[in-house]
Formats: C-alpha cells, sequence, structure tokens
C-alpha cells in the first residue's frame, strides 16, 4: 500500500489525536501531558523512545540498514491565549491554546510514526522522531539538541508547519529564505531628572528616546539594500514617572528581522551607532543590550526539490504552491544549522469551516483536512530522502 492511502487510512486516528491534544495545551517547556500522551501512543506502536530534557521526546524508526538517517521534527507547545473556537474539543486550561497548530504537528508526525513503522522493513535507512517542546519561546530547539544533536549523527531534517494563509489542499516547499531571524533589543537611556517647568536643569529621557526611535527607522529606509528585507520594531517604551517631573531614564525594547546574517550584522551595527550618536546629541547616554535569539530559516534547494517530488506523489503537481518568505520566526532553524533540510508550510486554510483566523488568534482553527496531507508528507519525504 502506498503512503497516500496509509494517510488516508489513518486520517481519523490523526484528528482524534489532534482534538486530544488540542484540549490539553501547555506552555512552553511545560509540555508534561502532552509528552506524556506522545509516549503512550509510541508505546502502543511498539516504538523506541527515550524522554529529552522535562519534556522533549526523541523515537527511532530502523529499517533495513543504516545508509542514511533522517530527522523529523514536530513542535509542542501552546500559548497564553484564552480560546474563543466554541469547539466541543475547546482547551480545558483556561487561558490556554493550541493557537498556532502545533497540536496538528504532534499528531502528524505520530501518524507518520505510524505508517512508517508499518513499512519499516522498506525504509532504506533510520528516521528519528523529535517531538520538541519551548518553540514559541525559542529556546526547545537548542535543549533537544543539546541531547540528541543532528551533527555527525543524521543526514538531513523536515519540519511541517501548518498555515492559516495557505488554501487547504496546498502545500509550499519553497527552497531559500522562509522565515527571518529574531533578534531582541533593549535599549537604556539616561538622562537627569527634573522640574517639567524647568527644562534647562534636566536631560528629557522621553525627548531623546523618541528620537531613537524615529531615527532607527532610517535604518531600513536609508541604509539597506531595497532588495532585502527587514524589520525594526520598537514595541516597548517606558519612562516617567509623573506628569510634571522629567525623566531621568528610558527603557526601549524590540524585536529585530531579517533573512541574512550579512543583514543581521549590518542593522546590529547601524542601532548601536545612531543609539550613540542620537544620545550624545541630548546629551544623554544610550546602551544597547542585542541579542541574536532565532536565527533565519533556509530550506536547502537539495532537499526542496525532494520535498517537492514528495508532494507531488500525494497531491499532484497541483498540490504544490508557491508562498512568499515571511518575517516570523522558527527555531527549526538550529535543527538546519546541524544538516540540510526543509520546512513545509502546509494550507490549513477554508472559510467554509471557519478556519481563516490568523495565527495566534483566540479563534484560530484549521481545516483537519490538512492533517492527512501533513501526515503522508512527513512519511513520504522520509522515504524519499532515505532513497535518494
Amino acid at each position: 500500500m502506498e503512503i497516500k492511502e496509509l494517510a488516508k487510512k489513518y486520517k481519523d486516528y490523526v484528528i482524534n489525536l489532534r482534538r486530544e491534544f488540542h484540549q490539553i495545551p501547555e506552555p512552553s517547556m511545560e509540555e508534561y501531558e502532552t509528552s506524556k500522551k506522545i509516549k503512550e501512543e509510541l508505546k502502543k506502536l511498539g516504538i523506541k523512545y527515550k524522554e529529552v530534557g522535562n519534556t522533549g521526546v526523541v523515537a527511532i524508526i530502523e529499517g533495513k540498514n543504516q545508509n542514511k538517517k533522517i530527522a523529523l521534527r514536530a513542535d509542542m507547545d501552546a500559548l497564553q491565549v484564552k480560546e474563543c473556537t466554541g469547539v466541543e474539543y475547546s482547551s480545558k486550561n483556561c487561558g490556554m491554546m493550541h493557537a498556532c497548530g502545533h497540536d496538528g504537528h504532534i499528531s502528524m508526525l505520530l501518524g507518520a510514526a505510524k505508517i512508517l513503522n508499518e513499512i519499516k522493513e522498506q525504509l532504506n535507512g533510520s528516521v528519528k522522531l523529535y517531538f520538541q517542546p519551548g518553540e514559541e519561546l525559542g529556546v526547545g530547539a537548542k535543549s533537544i539538541l543539546k541531547e540528541e544533536p543532528l551533527k555527525d549523527n543524521i543526514d538531513g531534517c523536515f519540519a511541517i508547519h501548518l498555515w492559516a494563509d495557505i488554501p487547504v489542499g496546498k502545500i509550499s516547499v519553497d527552497a531559500g529564505p522562509r522565515m527571518a531571524s529574531a533578534d531582541v533589543i533593549k535599549i537604556r537611556i539616561k538622562g537627569k531628572g527634573g522640574h517639567g517647568s524647568l527644562p534647562q536643569q534636566a536631560i528629557d529621557s522621553v525627548l531623546v528616546g523618541s528620537a531613537v526611535v524615529m531615527n532607527l527607522q532610517s535604518i531600513v529606509s536609508r541604509e539597506m539594500n531595497p532588495v532585502d528585507s527587514g524589520v525594526i520594531t520598537i514595541g516597548s517604551f517606558h519612562s516617567g514617572t509623573k506628569f510634571n517631573v522629567i525623566a531621568n531614564e528610558a527603557i526601549l525594547e524590540g524585536t529585530v528581522r531579517t533573512f541574512s546574517k550579512e543583514t543581521q550584522n549590518k542593522i546590529e551595527d547601524s542601532i548601536k551607532r545612531i543609539v550613540k550618536l542620537t544620545c550624545e546629541t541630548y546629551r544623554a547616554e544610550g546602551e544597547v543590550e542585542y541579542s541574536r535569539r532565532i536565527n533565519p530559516v533556509i530550506n536547502d534547494e537539495t532537499c526542496s526539490k525532494i520535498a517537492e517530488k514528495s508532494v507531488e506523489k500525494l497531491l499532484g503537481k497541483d498540490g504544490i504552491t508557491k508562498f512568499e518568505k515571511m518575517t516570523a520566526a522558527e527555531d527549526f532553524c538550529y535543527f538546519m544549522d546541524e544538516v540540510p533540510g526543509v520546512l513545509a508550510f502546509v494550507g490549513i486554510k477554508n472559510p467554509e469551516k471557519n478556519a481563516d483566523y490568523p495565527h495566534h488568534h483566540e479563534k484560530f482553527n484549521m481545516d483537519e483536512d490538512a492533517l492527512e496531507y501533513g501526515m503522508g508528507l512527513y512519511a513520504q519525504y522520509a522515504v524519499d530522502f532515505l532513497n535518494n
């Protein structure tokens, strides 16, 4: 039986699993019940696994030889969002919700495990399954790879993100940059406090901070190549205590998104220069903390071609869609830093099923038909990669 038929056969299994996981959403790095359920399913399937860290799970399906190994990854954490979907399988954990599709990711990978375990005598190598915690915080991939590294152990990696902007039945496996880096900046500005009526005696940190925010916007518009992409957002500005007191300090926090390390380096240097010189202009002092949290996700060209063929086997050529890169971030980048791989975007959008809300929205939902396609793609890519 072909993988396409096996995916159809286990569709209900995966949908039911997804609904179970949907009811028990848990915070990043605290996915205890989720991990317990994953281990129960692997045990039922007779698949060997090990616990990694507090909640991570790594399993292996060994084929007829050990020539090649492929890693398949699914993230498992939820978000602090109060669910408002009204579905019968809504979250039982008040204030927590699977509002990004990770419940579907876990379920699809377990479904793929069921398929691959069934055909393991035909596998031209081994498949390692990574159930990863903490993606939303950007710390889970590093934590699981610390104990179960890919480098020198695995030949390639693959992951899926269900995506609300792509119609169900369509899948993107485009080569090149797919998701952005996510850096965090914290700027401390030190001025001099004083009376609101006597500005000449003070150095106003609110004014300096405002100038810094405005000047930083010139980096993307005037210092970057227009064909490159980058985002600089200051999302937090805290300063002052009272209407008639000139603030002596301002703290600004924000994020930077890019698609290449060259652009990342340029923006970091520009931010530090602009903060320093702007503060000096207003007689204040400025300090920048620049933290590189997540690298860009860049799909390997050879692996993307393999993935295209895998999609065609499941959905035909019409199943492949082109999807523009985005400035959201994904810590699957750390898997791809160690070995070549692909992050596929599997469409879940269907307005007729109320599946047309964006990720992280309180009414986020999916057309569950996509779970069959995603389960099949995990398994089909593994087989095709091992045979390639």
